[in-house]
């Protein structure tokens, strides 16, 4: 059971109250995570600009990432939450599954940097070389190895933060993901 509150707007500095009220109007709550880092005058600033930072990645290859993190670090809220913002930005069920196991049958550059994300975050960032080997063959760039290392980081934050805080899911359930050993 959660030992963490997640942090009511009047509760946090007038600061985070700001970003409260700005996440309000973009996204129409203030996701309990995000909440959370409220607890720290400075963490969910720095997290969001992480977070919302220029990157060579579109919306949906972020998800790709998002996922495959999110799967290996067993952490039920950034699943539920990359579920949702994975169909938004148009996977299906069936492809937010794959990307869950590391894969991706239905597109080989989305599958290669899937398998990179996967293995980057299952060996604490020491990529495979046929693992990197195959992500620069699928058409990814040095800028693109950088950003997706940037984004596993990312994601490993809020990952480590809810996994200590276990603060509740504020989003549907993630599917249970039934992985297959060879």
């Amino acid at each position: 059971m959660s030992t963490f509150n997640v942090p009511k707007r009047e509760e946090v500095s007038e600061k985070n109250q700001a970003i409260f009220d700005s996440l309000e109007k973009a996204v129409g709550f203030v996701p309990n995570l995000y909440a959370t880092y409220a607890h720290s005058e400075n963490a969910l600033e720095n997290y969001l600009s992480l977070s919302n930072a220029k990157t060579s990645l579109s919306a949906k290859q972020k998800e790709v990432v998002n996922l495959a993190v999110s799967q290996v670090n067993e952490c039920s809220y950034c699943l539920a939450a990359h579920t949702a913002i994975g169909k938004m930005n148009g996977f299906d069920d069936a492809q937010i599954l794959e990307l869950r196991r590391g894969e991706a049958s239905f597109d080989t550059k989305l599958d290669a940097l899937a398998r990179l994300s996967k293995n980057i975050t299952e060996n604490r960032g020491a990529a495979d070389t046929p693992v990197l080997d195959n992500f620069f063959a699928a058409g990814w760039s040095k800028e693109n190895l950088i950003d997706t290392i940037v984004l596993v980081g990312d994601k490993t934050i809020s990952n480590y933060l809810h996994k200590t805080t276990n603060v509740p899911v504020d989003f549907p359930a993630a599917q249970t993901l039934e992985v297959l050993e060879v």
